[in-house]
């Protein structure tokens, strides 16, 4: 019997890179396990700032109008990125890769499950967006179970004539730095929250957000999936995370197995050592003998 531990492939969040999971990954690694992270295209070391972000004096004016320099990166390329990982993840952990992601990562998970349903024991969602087929990331924002997120306060710019949504990492006042705080760290240190913010990009281009949820029973069904709720959350409010995961559980079938965590949005920096114990505790479930078959306690 193989003594080899499941691998996981990390997949981060709108304007994040791979460096949001350096707090996890020392802990995951320390277990035993493979961790693989990336950077999605059009994002971290794949992106382009638009050349108003860096001019000075700062223009807010020419920042907002700017088209995005990233504006073609698809959802498309995002997946193909992710399976790669995936593939590359199954050949060093005995065929068994646990797949998570963090909030719009949650719609790049759910597409990977669907084409690769059977290199996959598990996909995790953290305050993910787990989005019923045929729905996109831009139609759930509006709907009421999302009008409390704090983060639509902080887009610049109009995305159809730029091609991407936009936020301001750089210079901005006082007030715009407290509202992205609270939007995504509201229970992150201010040295954490110094650095985290320091690691974003501006753009999240439309082709990600606009691109709609396939995924079917057969598929994505097929695939163990866990939510980890955060109960703090500014940016995907907790009625939000279950307004998904109940439509996903009635439409695809199955039951989402859910795990909560009292954090804001970002439990990856405030809360590492717990957030990694769920993903552990997740990785000696024996999900291959339990695919689609979540007993959809909260644990």
């Amino acid at each position: 019997m193989s003594t080899l531990k499941a691998a996981y492939v990390f997949v981060h969040g709108g304007w994040h890179n791979q460096s949001a999971w350096n707090k996890v990954t020392p802990i995951l690694e320390a277990e035993g396990h493979t961790v693989l992270t990336l950077d999605l295209p059009g994002a971290g070391a794949n992106t382009i700032a638009p050349k108003s972000f860096g001019a000075r004096p700062f223009d807010l004016a020419a920042f907002a109008a700017e088209p995005s320099p990233i504006a073609d990166v698809t959802q498309d390329e995002r997946t193909r990125a992710v399976v790669a990982s995936v593939k590359e993840a199954a050949s060093v952990g005995d065929g068994k890769v646990i797949l998570v992601g963090h909030s719009a990562g949650g719609m790049t998970i759910s597409a990977v499950a669907e084409q690769v349903p059977e290199l996959l024991v598990a996909v995790v969602y953290i305050a993910g967006f787990m989005v019923p087929n045929g729905l996109s990331l831009l139609a759930m924002l509006p709907h009421e179970a999302m009008s409390s997120a704090l983060s639509p306060g902080l887009f610049v710019g109009d995305p159809a004539a730029i091609g991407a949504t936009r936020i301001n990492p750089g210079p901005a006042d006082k007030a715009y730095r407290s509202l992205l705080k609270a939007s995504f760290y509201a229970d992150v240190t201010e040295v954490d929250f110094a650095h985290a913010a320091s690691q974003l990009h501006c753009d999240e281009p439309n082709g990600g957000a606009l691109a709609p949820s396939e995924i079917t029973p057969g598929r994505f069904g097929s695939v163990q999936r866990h939510y980890i709720r955060t109960t703090q959350d500014c940016a995907v409010p907790l009625i939000g995370q279950d307004h998904m995961i109940a439509a996903v559980d009635s439409t695809i079938g199955g039951t989402t197995i859910t795990h909560t965590l009292e954090s804001s949005h970002s439990p990856f920096l405030s809360q590492p050592a717990a957030l990694s114990k769920i993903l552990l505790d997740i990785s000696v479930q024996s999900p291959t003998d339990q695919r689609g078959s979540g007993a959809g306690l909260d644990i």
